[in-house]
Formats: C-alpha cells, structure tokens, sequence
C-alpha cells in the first residue's frame, strides 16, 4: 500500500499592486484545487493579502532560511527584485524556483502574467525542466585578515563606494595575481545570469547562461585599463581596498549588504550551490533577450534553405 505524497509550494508574491494580489489567488486556488498545499511566504506588511479569501487561509512561512524547507518549489509573482529575494529561499533549501513576471523588464521571470494559468498546470503536471545557473561566493575580511561576513549572489556582488564625493582606491586580482589598480565607484562580480542587469548598465557585456565564467566590471574607473573582464569560473577573483580610501559595501543581489571598511579584501568565487532554475519552454536566450530589450530584428533573413 502506498501512501499519499503530499506536495508542498511557497507563493512569493510581490503584494504591493492589486493585479498581484489577483494573480496569487489564482495561483493559489489552482494549486490547491489539485491537492497541492500551498504555503505563502509572510512578508511583514500584507493587508492587501489578509483582504483576499483565497490567501487569507493560507499557512504563512516566516521570512528566514526555512522558509521552503520541504517544499517541491518556489512560485515568485513580481518583478526580478521579487524573484531575487525569492531565489534566497531557493537556495536555502536546494529547492527550484520559478518565477513568473508581473513586473516590467522581469529578465529573470520565466513567464508572463497572461500565461499563469498554463504555467501553474504544468507545475500541477510537473511537465517542467530544471537548469543549474551558477553562483558565486563572497567572503569580505578586514585589514586584520579576520572575516567581516560572507554570502552569496545569483546576479552579482556589488561593491560600492559609500562617500560619492571622492573616489575608492581599488586594486583588481585574479588567482592571487594583481591586475590593476585604480580610482572608482566601485566593482561588480557578476554571474552570466547577472550579465544581463547591474553589470549590464555598468557597461558589461552579455554573457549567454550556458558560458561558465565570472564577469568583472569596474565602474567609472578612472584609469586606462577598466575594461570588462571575462574569467574562468575555476578562477578567484579578489578586490582589496586601500587602507587610505574611504568605506564601501558589498551588496549581493541589491539587497544583502556586507560592510567593506578601508583596508578590506573581497574574495569572490564561483559559488558551491547553484540555484535550481524551473524552465517551461525551449525558446532559446537569445530569443528572450530580444523580446525583453526589444531590440530591433527588422531585415533579418535567417539562413537559405536548400
């Protein structure tokens, strides 16, 4: 006799908007209509919520690292933000996450808002594939070589200068080898997933997700040799700042923090644990970078077929 395999999703919606209230209903009532138990997330302020009779009931996960414990997946509503603190989560417990985008851009989401109700079927179905994305791991020491705090980041480490009336006094190394040295607001270290955000708009370039590597930015260096730099992923990559520069942060993913005071040193490698990535459809990256930037395509011809 076998017994009955009880599944379990954590709902983060972004609970700010009405039509995202909307949505996670719908997720809700979906999933629970198909026996799946569904757990949303509390996320301190959720009137909206509390005002909705098909999120009302739902058992709340409180926010920390247990959050999805026991959970086949993540569900995100929102934007990339909400999907990045989602991912968190994700990654706590090596679960999937998936994410669906009520945003704007929402790079990071794997649907549209309009095709949610396919989407949670082929949940219910689980006629969905996982992709490993890598990540990277940080860890900032102070100028004593004792550890200040560490983390992880799917996009990217950002570390950036806190007085922007003067300029961090930086120096870049690649496998304990120095590179450069040079004035700045900071430096990213992205993934290939981040590729496409922060260390975009910084001047990076874009990194399909099947390429393995660590992408390095250095933004608004003022020095000759600032370019981006494209390493292994077998690589570390540190900076050091100078004992006579003024403080910085480490910000892992816009929204975890670790403080850089003068003198400090951030290691950053690729990262132990990926985040499961839930993918639906076959539709290649660059297919989706096009769409999300709407970049002009107009004229193409494709390959003569014979």
């Amino acid at each position: 006799m076998t017994g009955i395999i009880e599944r379990t999703i954590l709902l983060v919606p972004h609970t700010y908007r009405a039509g995202n209230i909307s949505a996670a209903a719908r997720a809700a009532e979906l999933l629970s209509q198909a026996g799946i138990e569904v757990r949303l997330l509390d996320q301190g302020r959720m009137g909206p919520v509390d005002e909705e009779p098909a999120l009302q009931e739902l058992d709340r996960a409180e926010d920390g690292p247990e959050a999805a414990a026991g959970c086949e997946l993540v569900l995100v509503l929102g934007g990339d933000g909400t999907f990045l603190r989602a991912a968190n989560y994700a990654h706590e417990q090596d679960v999937p996450v998936l994410g669906i985008n009520l945003g704007h851009v929402g790079f990071l989401a794997e649907w549209e808002q309009e095709s949610l109700d396919e989407a949670i079927g082929r949940v219910i179905d689980r006629t969905y594939r996982i992709e490993d994305r890598m990540t990277i791991d940080v860890v900032v020491t102070g100028a004593d070589n004792n550890e200040i705090g560490k983390g992880w980041a799917l996009n990217e480490a950002s570390i950036e200068n806190v007085n922007r009336t003067r300029v961090m006094d930086a120096i870049l190394e690649v496998d304990y080898r120095p590179v450069s040295s040079f004035g700045c607001d900071g430096v990213l270290i992205s993934t290939p997933t981040g590729s496409t955000a922060y260390a975009f708009a910084a001047g990076g370039p874009v990194l399909w997700p099947e390429v393995e590597a660590l992408l390095v930015v250095p933004n608004n260096a003022h020095a000759l040799f600032t370019k981006p730099l494209v390493v292994s992923p077998r690589s570390m990559v540190a900076v050091e700042s100078e004992a006579r520069t003024g403080e910085a942060n480490v910000v892992l993913d816009g929204f975890r923090t670790i403080e850089m005071p003068p003198g400090s040193r951030v290691e950053a490698v690729r990262g132990r644990r990926p985040v499961r990535w839930v993918r639906l459809d076959e539709h290649p990256f660059t297919d989706r970078l096009v769409h999300k930037f709407q970049l002009p395509v107009s004229g193409w011809r494709g390959p003569l077929k014979k």
